[in-house]
């Protein structure tokens, strides 16, 4: 089927033919239909399915009409994270290019006082993520009396991030006789209960099994030492010749070591995370995008709904904590019909992440045996695994684990505040005070049922109102995007 059997306007196929796009998506094929029809939609889709033209698509037709007033954004998209709404902001810019459509996006990292002047204008389209738009709505900068087409994307995520007060708080601000289109990868309970008390007899479509792992990438698992995991990686990105890779890694300084590695043996590569400010994080993204830095070693602030086109290989540098990011991480790559292949470097400490991801997607992952185990490329010498000085006391083996998955996990898993994780060690083994925040030791101590649960945990960094950039907002991020 293709896109001129959906009822999109000829400026609309336009601009999606000028785009390299002739034949729709199943998410796009069930959803835009339904969408210009004004019914409520519930889509599950994994990430790299085409989602998000299939409600940009559609918007940008039935917003063809009408006019945008001061303060009363006319739609609302809402998104979890800064990189994702700022994706979505490129979809309306190149396909509204033929479309007088004005819009604004609402994220932390950008000075207030930008989209405060952008709001004033009036916009047709409005992409925000929670903690900003409610704290320029509690500040009267903003009306949704008059919001008729609300979009809630990743709604899962969402729900990681403990956004779903804030969502819910949202939708009883709005019109009740609205559009509402909700898009996830899965359907966990309290997304149920959202769509039930928020859509009206939404149609639900499905084009994939939730948490499965796309059949177009090819997986390995890597048995590695821990401190043979540079050279393994090295090895690996030469043996494959990959073109553009996504290397992740659990912990933000870990990040930042192993981009410092992989300069200093010759590879042209970046990095991404959430101590990284928004402009800084834009520009990185454009230089991988552009082909000037071929490798980009992330923090899973990048994991979820980022649409790189043609990233080869994932290098999951450390096993994901959760399943759920497996998942995610892997589907950077393989996107669009395109083959791709995911290399997970795995430790005796791993075994049971890889239990938990195994049973998530329903298969056995082949093991991939680089005989480089005992390997040691003299960039570790003197630390061990958690970063410390050599010679400094060894906690139990269980002890690293459950603090990883219990306070230091928040810090560095998609939320975007800078934060508590483990500092990096120096070459002199003293501590370093720039990115300290230690956790209390009674914290760890704790039980995990006692510890508070990861969705209640209230993500608000995006609030924050200006992360201290002040510089100006980027060219795509720009309001309106008349032609």
């Amino acid at each position: 089927m293709p896109f001129a059997d959906l009822g999109l306007s000829n400026e609309l196929l336009q601009a999606v033919g000028e785009a390299g796009y002739s034949e729709p998506t199943p998410i796009q094929a069930q959803a835009i239909p339904s969408v210009l029809m004004m019914r409520d939609i519930i889509g599950i889709a994994q990430t790299g399915t085409g989602k998000t033209a299939s409600f940009v698509l559609p918007m940008i037709d039935i917003l063809a009409q009408g006019r945008s007033r001061a303060r009363m954004p006319r739609s609302l998209i809402l998104e979890p994270t800064r990189e994702l709404a700022a994706q979505v902001a490129e979809n309306f810019e190149k396909y509204g290019k033929y479309h007088k459509l004005s819009m604004a996006l609402l994220i932390g990292g950008v000075s207030m006082g930008d989209q405060i002047k952008a709001l004033e204008k009036g916009v047709d389209v409005l992409i925000a993520t929670p903690g900003r738009l409610m704290d320029l709505f509690e500040r009267g900068n903003i009306l949704l009396t008059g919001c008729s087409l609300l979009v809630i994307d990743e709604a899962d995520r969402m729900l990681d991030m403990g956004f779903i007060p804030d969502i819910e708080n949202i939708c009883t601000k709005l019109p009740a006789n609205r559009q509402t289109l909700l898009f996830s990868a899965t359907m966990p309970p309290p997304i149920k209960k959202l769509s039930d008390r928020f859509l009206s007899n939404p149609k639900s479509i499905e084009v994939a099994r939730p948490a499965t792992a796309s059949a177009n990438i090819t997986q390995m698992l890597v048995p590695v030492a821990e401190r043979a995991k540079r050279e393994t990686l090295r090895s690996l990105l030469r043996s494959e010749s990959a073109e553009s890779a996504i290397i992740f890694c659990n912990r933000k300084t870990m990040v930042r070591e192993l981009n410092k590695s992989l300069k200093r043996h010759g590879f042209r590569s970046g990095e991404i995370h959430g101590d990284i400010d928004q402009a800084a994080r834009i520009a990185e993204l454009d230089r991988f995008k552009s082909g000037e830095i071929n490798l980009l070693v992330a923090s899973d602030v990048a994991a979820r709904g980022l649409d790189i086109k043609g990233v080869s290989h994932v290098f999951n540098f450390d096993a994901p904590w959760h399943p759920d990011d497996y998942v995610h991480r892997i589907g950077r790559t393989g996107r669009a019909g395109a083959t791709g292949k995911a290399f997970t470097f795995i430790t005796n400490s791993d075994a049971e992440a890889v239990e938990n991801i195994e049973k998530l997607i329903g298969t056995k992952i082949p093991r991939l045996d680089m005989g480089t185990q005992a390997v040691d490329d003299g960039e570790d010498e003197g630390r061990d695994r958690r970063g410390g000085a050599k010679g400094a006391s060894k906690r139990p083996a269980k002890a690293p684990a459950r603090r990883e998955r219990g306070a230091d996990a928040k810090g560095d898993r998609e939320t975007e505040s800078p934060a508590r994780e483990a500092r990096p060690a120096r070459e002199d083994a003293r501590p370093a005070r720039e990115d300290r925040q230690p956790q209390p030791r009674r914290q760890d101590a704790r039980s995990d049922a006692e510890r508070p649960k990861a969705p209640q945990q209230r993500n608000r960094a995006d609030q924050e109102p200006d992360d201290g950039w002040n510089g100006p907002m980027p060219d795509f991020l720009s309001v309106g995007f008349d032609n």
